[in-house]
């Protein structure tokens, strides 16, 4: 049995997650959180919209960290408010798991250093089939090599917050690697006016937001006479919940350390 706080549990994903997690038989619920000065629903299953459950909302992870025993807290809330909740759950000795994105520099960076103390599994997208899709792309990139450019075009709901997606970002970062090109200089972002033809290197990366698009991202690969395209399509929230579930099961017990869905789902090192 894990032992789980859910952050953000009114929100889109904090709520499907709390509702997965309180159906399975291998986690039991022992805290829910929302933001600072929450006003709505005290009880966490209402607040996820479904009946009670008898476990109240609180703001306040430290106090709630301090009087319950917790393995995991699992945050899908703001990349500022998981760095917080990160230096929380440090102090307690508490597992994390991060879905949130839009992390800058420094925030990876203390994040890095908080795992020294406790182990967190940070993934910009849970999903089992996104993160198969990681490995696909390594594996093309490095078959393909440079004769083929590759370009990723990512599509999200309209009230996505952050842009490219943390997925796309995954992406063109893996591809970069693979393909021996660094993704701070050759990653490009926007093309707009009279910007000169492709360079070899780069690596483009488009976003588009509308409607109520879960996420899609393809990948393509251009060559000479042919393309290759890799594609995920989200049409539910439920297999990034599915993911966070396997992420908090797997990393209690573990050493304190960085790890992502690589890890958790026995992809390090795939070919």
């Amino acid at each position: 049995m894990v032992n789980v706080i859910v952050t953000g549990v009114a929100g889109r994903m904090g709520g499907q997650i709390l509702r997965m997690l309180h159906a399975d038989e291998r986690v039991r619920l022992v805290g829910a959180v929302e933001r600072p000065g929450w006003s709505g629903p005290g009880d966490a299953g209402e607040a996820a919209g479904i009946p009670s459950i008898g476990l109240p909302v609180t703001d306040d992870l430290p106090a709630l960290l301090s009087r319950v025993k917790a393995d995991v807290v699992v945050d899908f809330t703001s990349h500022e408010a998981s760095v917080r909740n990160t230096v929380a759950a440090a102090g307690a000795g508490v597992a994390m798991v991060i879905g949130s994105t839009g992390f800058q520099a420094d925030g990876k960076a203390r994040l890095r250093e908080l795992s020294a103390r406790i182990p967190v599994v940070l993934s910009p997208n849970m999903s089992v089939g996104v993160n198969v899709m990681f490995a696909l792309v390594a594996q093309a990139a490095r078959a393909l090599g440079d004769a083929y450019d590759v370009e990723i075009v990512e599509m999200h709901h309209s009230k996505k917050k952050d842009a490219p997606s943390g997925t796309a970002v995954r992406l063109a970062e893996v591809a970069a690697e693979a393909l021996h090109r660094d993704a701070e200089k050759d990653l490009v972002y926007a093309r707009h006016g009279m910007i000169g033809e492709r360079t070899p290197r780069e690596i483009g990366v488009m976003t588009l937001r509308g409607g109520d698009v879960v996420g899609e991202h393809t990948v393509y690969f251009a060559g000479q006479g042919e393309r290759l395209e890799v594609t995920h399509r989200a049409t539910s929230r439920d297999q990034f919940a599915r993911g966070a579930l396997r992420a908090a099961l797997w990393v209690k017990g573990r050493t304190p350390g960085m790890f992502d869905m690589h890890d958790v789902l026995g992809l390090r090192g795939a070919p």
